[in-house]
């Protein structure tokens, strides 16, 4: 089958208001370029955006929060993005905070079907408030439950027409996780080969967990923090 769109608006056409969206990447690594653009395009509001952090203030998921498309924030960090900082502090946008390998758990228990885990990290602090605490082994830990979205926007580096996918390097971070823990997948890919041109030992990702493809072009690829010698 095959799962190529024409474009980022055709492949979210479906997208409504008050929609929760997983969307990959970690800080301007591995962002879905396009296809954020394309649900900055659409205008829908009141959004749940599960992601490692919102972008930095001016590109990535920060164009959907200066736009005021975001209604809550589900991440592990809010640095790197002013306006991010500043409608949570003042209580126009709600936050959900989770140590970022908490995160990843969650979503990956959505993808695998499990009810929940129990984890150690948070026991003690803030982020234990409200949550179901059990003793193992003589050490306390937290139930935490798991995240699952209406839509993930992923980006990849390869795919075929099918929608097997391949990573390059940390571009994978929160991407591959996130493929399978929404109802659907729309993967953006720098290129795409024909079925069969991909070592089966390659695919990070197999096509059933992806439901639609978009070549993306002419990708911006920004560094968030540029260090250099003299």
């Amino acid at each position: 089958m095959n799962k190529t769109r024409p474009s980022a608006d055709d492949a979210l056409q479906d997208l409504q208001d008050g929609a929760t969206v997983m969307v990959g990447g970690f800080g301007l690594c591995g962002n879905p370029e396009h296809l954020i653009s394309a649900v900055a395009k659409k205008g829908v509001r009141n959004l749940t955006v599960i992601s490692n952090n919102c972008g930095t203030t001016e590109q990535g998921l920060g164009v959907l929060l200066q736009q005021k498309q975001l209604r809550k924030m589900v991440a592990s960090y809010v640095g790197e993005n002013k306006e991010f900082e500043r409608q949570f502090l003042s209580g126009e946008l709600e936050v959900e905070l989770n140590p970022q390998g908490t995160l990843a758990e969650r979503i990956r228990a959505g993808a695998a079907g499990i009810g929940g885990f129990y984890t150690a990290t948070g026991v003690g602090t803030q982020v234990a408030e409200g949550k179901e605490t059990r003793v193992i082994g003589g050490r306390e830990y937290l139930l935490e439950l798991p995240l699952k979205a209406d839509f993930a926007l992923v980006k990849a580096w390869k795919a075929d027409a099918w929608g097997n996918l391949v990573f390059r390097k940390t571009t994978r971070n929160f991407n591959a996780v996130m493929c399978g823990a929404a109802h659907v997948t729309v993967a953006e890919v720098e290129e795409i080969v024909p079925v069969g041109a991909l070592d089966p030992d390659a695919i990070h990702v197999p096509s059933i967990y992806v439901q639609r493809l978009v070549l993306g072009t002419h990708y911006q690829k920004p560094v968030e923090r540029r260090t250099t010698r003299r």
